[in-house]
């Protein structure tokens, strides 16, 4: 890998995440998370568009009309108004601490506040997913496979439990019980924790997904239960891979069943219907 050319930015962003958020601002894990995640996502844009490696990336390149380039990618590719400007805050909240911590980088945040947020448009959207939907959308995964399988019992934990995307997320291997009445506990906004059941059929199928993806882990592991391998290590999946899952299962399921909403995203999936009925038609 080349050297750093702009070691002031790298600097910036290292104590941003070490030392601003945790220590300073006292920001719970699941924030630093989002922040990591948006600046993460924007500097691979970044690296695509200057064809250049992470080492090479400065201050400089980055104006205002690239970071409004990754925040149409973002919904281009899915992402709702919404997480277009949760992106944009988290940018610019890195941008206003590098201006109040090295005064020459003011001139670049106040390029990067040229990007305004964007007001969300109304539409006439579809707010749940009847049965019939919800089964169509359960039938696309390919389950001989293990990311279809992976998908599938994600789409599951989605509607059994009636979390938030990031609630599924958050959730590690000793966040469920099994047993008599199987749990899951989930950790929402603002350190809130509640416990939840989930129904018997997604239990066996949690049993089913631990031998393909957590073999020979224990029941207390803090192993994250959804993860991506990169470099050789697991990481938890993040939101937006979540929706892209949602809306290409969508899309495909629609083809074949005119109840299918005409984007599927995964809050439609949070519990509608009588489930017990749905898993145990799926499995």
């Amino acid at each position: 890998m080349s050297a750093v050319i702009d070691t002031t930015f790298f600097g910036l962003i290292h104590d941003f995440f070490k030392v601003y958020l945790p220590v300073q601002r006292h920001c719970s894990e699941h924030t630093i998370r989002a922040y990591r995640s948006a600046m993460d996502a924007f500097l691979e844009f970044v690296k695509a568009e200057k064809h250049v490696e992470l080492p090479q990336i400065t201050f400089k390149m980055i104006d205002n009309r690239l970071l409004s380039g990754f925040l149409d990618s973002l919904e281009e590719s899915g992402c709702s108004i919404s997480t277009r400007n949760h992106r944009l805050a988290c940018i610019r909240a890195f941008y206003d601490y590098a201006a109040k911590i090295e005064p020459t980088t003011v001139v670049y945040f106040a390029d990067i506040q040229k990007v305004p947020k964007k007001n969300p448009v109304k539409p006439n959207i579809v707010d749940y997913m009847n049965e019939t939907a919800i089964k169509a959308l359960l039938a696309q995964p390919d389950i001989l496979t293990k990311k279809g399988f992976r998908d599938r019992f994600l789409m599951l934990m989605l509607y059994d439990t009636a979390a938030r995307v990031q609630e599924i997320l958050d959730i590690r291997l000793c966040d469920i019980k099994l047993g008599k009445t199987p749990t899951v506990t989930l950790h929402g906004k603002g350190s809130k924790i509640r416990t939840v059941p989930i129904m018997k059929q997604t239990a066996e199928h949690y049993r089913q997904y631990l031998k393909q993806f957590h073999l020979g882990e224990n029941e207390h592991s803090e192993r994250y239960l959804f993860y991506t391998v990169m470099h050789g290590e697991q990481h938890p999946l993040c939101d937006s891979t979540v929706r892209r899952i949602t809306y290409a299962y969508g899309d495909a399921a629609r083809k074949t069943c005119k109840d299918v909403p005409e984007k599927v995203h995964p809050h439609l999936l949070r519990h509608y219907g009588e489930s017990y009925q749905m898993v145990s038609d799926c499995s």
